[in-house]
C-alpha cells in the first residue's frame, strides 16, 4: 500500500529475485534443484490442515490484539506525516511469538491439542494486515478527515454546510462496512490467473511467506526467538522513552519534540531532531533512497524556496493575511507539494498501465496464456519444480465458488448505491454506479502493477475520483464533499483488491488454503471497520488540536486532499501569484525525474531521488526527515560493522521502536481524556529572550 500517505513496502534483494531464471533444456530441472533448494521438502511428512483448522480461535484472538496495536501505530503515522512503513514482517513475527507462547504454555500443562502451523501463522498475518490496512485506506488522515469543519476552516473556501461532514463514530463505522468489502470480491475470480498463470511475484507477500516458512523450521524458530527478544527490548525501551518525554510537555512547544538541536534559527525553519523513536524506526525500515529523498525535499522547500518566497510578502501575496491562509505562503507549500505528488502518481500510473497492456499484447502474439514478469523472463516455459507442483495442488484444492464473488460484488454494490447517498447527500447514486462499473478494471490494473513492482497506486485512483466526481457534481452541489467521498469509495476497492492478491501469494507459498485466506481477510476487514474509526475517534477526543498546522498531529494530508477537491470544482483562480507557474514546473519536474530514473539504469537510478518522497516535507516540515536520516545512519553503521546481524535484527529493532512509541499513544490519550497534564514544560529560549524573561520575573518580586 504505497500512496501519497507514503506506505513503503520493503523487501531484500533476495526476496525480489526469488524466482531465478531457469533453463529450458532437459537438464534445467536438475540445475534448478541444485541452485534453488526446495522449501517444501523441509515440511515433507507434515500434514496440511484443512482450511477450517487453519482458522483457530487463538489465531483470531491474537489477530484482534495485534490489529489494535498496529492500527494505533498506523493512525499515529497517518496524523503526523503520512509515511507508513510495511508492518507485514512485524505482524508475522509477533503473530508467531504470541501463538508460540500460547502453545508452549498449554503444552507444558499437557492441554495442547492443536500444534501451531505456518498456515495458522499466515492466517494471523493476513487478518492483521487487512485490519490495520483500513486505518490507512480508510482516509482518517486524508479524505475522510478532510471533510470536517476543522479542515474546511483552514481551506477558507467551499466550507459551507453541503461540503462539510464532521467525524462521527456511527457514520464512519457504517461507511467502512459499506465500502471496504467490495474489493475482496472484485478479483477473487482471477486468483488462479494472477498467482499461477501469470506467476506474479508480489515481493512483499513473497518475503512474508519466506519469513513464515523460516520460522517453522527448527533453525528458523531459534532465529525468530532472538528476533522477538530484540523486538521486545526495543518495544519496552521505546515505550518508556515516550513516557519519559511526556513529563516535559506541559505547554505548547515544550519537551524533546521541540528541541532546537541544530540551533534556534534552524528550528524556526523546522530543521531539528525531535527524538522520535517512531521515525527513527521508520528510517531503519525505509530504503536509503526514500530517506535521502525526504531530506532533500525538506532542504529544497524549507531551506531554500519558502524563505525566498517569504521575502515576496506584499508583492506576490498580501502581507496582512493570516499565516494559515492558502492565499499566502501556505498556498505555495500545499499546492506545489500536490503538483509533485500528482506528477509522480500520473507517471507511475501510465508506466504500470503501459506495462500491463504491452504484456497482454506480447502474450496474445505468442498465443500464450501466461504473461512475462520481466522483459527477459522465461518462466512461462520452465519446468515445474516440486515446490510449484505441491503449492499449485493445495492452492487449487479449496476453491471459492465463482458465484460467491459475482453475487457478493453485486449485492454489496447495490447496498452501497442505496446507502452512501444517505451518508453523503452530494454523492449521487449514479456517481457510485459508474465507479463500481469501472472499479474491477482499475482494481486489476492496481493488483497487476503491485504484483510486478510492489507499488500500489490506490491513492492515484482516489485522486482521479476526486477530480472527476468533484467536477461532475460541481461547486454548487457539494462537489468537494462528493469528490472526497468518491475518493474513499475508489481507494477502498483498489487497495483491498491488491492486498488480497498479496495475501493469496503469501498463502500460496505457505500452503495456506485460499478459502482460509479469504475468510481471514473478511474477518480482518470486519475488525478494521470497527477498530479504525474507534481509534480515530479516541485521537480526536483526546487531542483537541488535531488537524492544526504545527500541532503534534497536524494531519497534513487532510488539508491537501480537501484542497485537491476544491481545485477540482473551482479551478486555479484562487491561487496566489506565480503559484500556478511553480506548480506546473514541479509537476513537470516530477515526471522528468521519474523518466531519468527509468532510462538511466539501475546503478545510476539508485542515486536519483523519488519525487513522491521529496514532496512530503513541503507542507509538514523537515524535522521527521532528520529523524529518518538518523535511522538510516544507524542502519548504515550497523551494516558496516556486521551486515548479517543487521539484516537479521534491524527489522526487529525498527519494529520495536515503532510499536513501543505507537502504543504509548494509547495511555497518553487516556491521560489527556482524564485531564491529567504533564508537570513540567521544557522550553528553549535565545540568550536575549532569556535575559528579558529573567528581568520580568525579577520585577515581580
Amino acid at each position: 500500500m504505497a500512496s501519497d500517505e507514503v506506505e513503503v513496502q520493503t523487501s531484500t534483494t533476495e526476496d525480489c529475485n526469488l524466482r531465478r531464471r531457469q533453463k529450458s533444456d532437459k537438464d534445467g530441472a536438475e540445475h534448478k534443484a541444485e541452485e534453488d533448494p526446495s522449501v517444501e521438502r523441509n515440511f515433507e511428512g507434515q500434514r496440511v490442515p484443512p482450511w477450517r483448522e487453519q482458522l483457530t480461535a487463538r489465531a483470531l484472538v491474537v489477530s484482534f490484539l495485534l490489529s489494535v496495536m498496529f492500527s494505533v501505530i498506523v493512525m499515529k503515522l497517518n496524523l503526523t506525516t503520512g509515511i507508513i512503513p510495511s508492518l507485514n514482517v512485524a505482524a508475522g513475527l509477533l503473530g508467531f511469538f504470541f501463538v508460540k507462547l500460547w502453545t508452549k504454555a498449554l503444552e507444558h500443562i499437557g492441554l495442547l491439542r492443536t500444534p501451531f502451523t505456518r498456515q495458522e501463522n499466515t492466517v494471523i498475518q493476513t487478518c492483521v494486515v487487512a485490519a490495520y490496512g483500513l486505518a490507512f485506506s480508510g482516509g482518517f488522515g486524508s479524505y475522510l478527515f478532510g471533510m470536517s469543519a476543522k479542515i474546511a476552516a483552514q481551506a477558507t473556501e467551499q466550507n459551507d454546510a453541503q461540503n462539510i461532514k464532521d467525524p462521527s463514530l456511527g457514520w464512519m463505522i457504517g461507511f467502512m462496512f459499506v465500502v471496504s468489502f467490495l474489493g475482496l470480491f472484485s478479483l477473487v475470480a482471477l486468483r488462479k490467473i494472477m498467482i499461477i498463470d501469470y506467476k506474479l511475484i508480489y515481493p512483499s507477500g513473497t518475503a512474508t511467506a519466506y519469513l513464515i516458512n523460516g520460522f517453522h523450521t527448527s533453525q528458523g524458530e531459534k532465529l525468530a526467538k532472538r528476533q522477538v527478544w530484540m523486538l521486545g527490548k526495543c518495544f519496552i525501551g521505546s515505550f518508556l522513552w515516550g513516557f519519559f518525554q511526556w513529563f516535559y510537555t506541559a505547554g505548547n512547544d515544550c519537551g524533546f519534540t521541540a528541541f532546537p538541536t541544530l540551533g534556534l534559527k534552524a528550528y524556526e525553519n523546522s530543521f531539528y531532531f525531535d527524538f522520535s523513536a517512531t521515525y527513527v524506526g521508520v528510517g531503519m525500515i525505509c530504503p536509503y533512497l526514500v530517506n535521502v529523498s525526504v531530506l532533500l525535499g525538506g532542504i529544497l522547500s524549507w531551506g531554500i524556496m519558502w524563505p525566498l518566497i517569504d521575502q515576496q510578502k506584499g508583492h506576490w501575496y498580501p502581507a496582512d493575511i493570516p499565516q494559515s491562509s492558502f492565499h499566502g505562503l501556505n498556498g505555495y507549500k500545499v499546492f506545489i507539494g500536490i503538483a509533485m505528488i500528482l506528477g509522480d502518481g500520473l507517471y507511475n500510473f501510465l508506466k504500470v498501465l503501459r506495462r500491463t497492456i504491452s504484456t497482454f499484447i506480447v502474450a496474445a502474439r505468442k498465443g500464450s496464456n501466461t504473461l512475462p514478469i520481466t522483459d527477459n523472463d522465461t518462466s512461462a516455459t520452465a519446468f515445474a519444480s516440486y515446490d510449484d507442483e505441491k503449492r499449485t495442488e493445495v492452492f487449487l484444492k479449496d476453491q471459492i465458488p465463482l458465484w460467491v464473488a459475482y453475487v457478493g460484488y453485486v449485492v454489496i454494490a447495490i447496498i452501497a448505491i442505496v446507502t452512501l447517498p444517505h451518508i453523503f447527500p452530494p454523492l449521487k447514486w449514479h456517481f457510485i454506479l459508474v465507479a463500481y462499473v469501472i472499479a474491477p478494471v482499475l482494481a486489476f490494473c492496481n493488483a497487476y502493477g503491485c504484483g510486478l513492482t510492489d507499488w500500489s497506486l490506490a491513492s492515484t485512483y482516489g485522486k482521479l475520483a476526486i477530480f472527476v466526481v468533484g467536477a461532475w457534481a460541481g461547486s454548487a452541489h457539494g462537489g468537494v464533499l462528493a469528490g472526497l467521498a468518491a475518493c474513499g469509495v475508489m481507494m477502498s476497492i483498489v487497495s483491498t483488491a491488491s492486498d488480497l492478491m498479496q495475501d493469496f501469494k503469501t498463502g500460496y507459498l505457505t500452503l495456506a488454503s485460499p478459502r482460509s485466506m479469504f475468510v481471514s481477510q473478511v474477518i480482518g476487514t470486519s475488525m478494521g471497520c470497527v477498530i479504525g474509526p474507534c481509534i480515530f475517534w479516541l485521537f480526536i477526543k483526546a487531542f483537541k488540536d488535531i488537524g492544526t498546522s504545527g500541532s503534534q498531529y497536524p494531519a497534513p494530508y487532510a488539508i491537501i486532499y480537501r484542497n485537491m477537491a476544491i481545485l477540482g470544482v473551482d479551478g486555479f483562480s484562487s491561487l496566489p501569484k506565480h503559484c500556478l507557474t511553480l506548480c506546473y514546473i514541479f509537476f513537470a519536474l516530477a515526471i522528468i525525474i521519474n523518466l531519468i530514473r527509468d532510462i538511466s539504469g539501475k546503478k545510476i537510478a539508485r542515486y536519483i531521488p523519488i519525487p513522491m518522497a521529496m514532496a512530503i516535507p513541503f507542507y509538514i516540515g523537515t524535522y521527521f526527515a532528520i529523524d529518518m536520516f538518523v535511522g538510516s545512519a544507524i542502519l548504515f553503521l550497523w551494516e558496516t560493522v556486521s551486515k548479517p546481524k543487521a539484516d537479521a535484527f534491524a527489522p526487529a529493532v525498527a519494529s520495536g521502536l515503532i510499536c513501543g512509541d505507537g502504543i504509548w499513544t494509547l495511555p497518553q490519550a487516556v491521560l489527556a481524556l482524564a485531564q491529567v497534564k504533564p508537570p513540567i514544560c521544557m522550553k528553549f529560549l535565545s540568550r536575549n529572550m532569556n535575559d528579558k524573561v529573567d528581568n520580568f520575573i525579577s520585577s515581580l518580586y
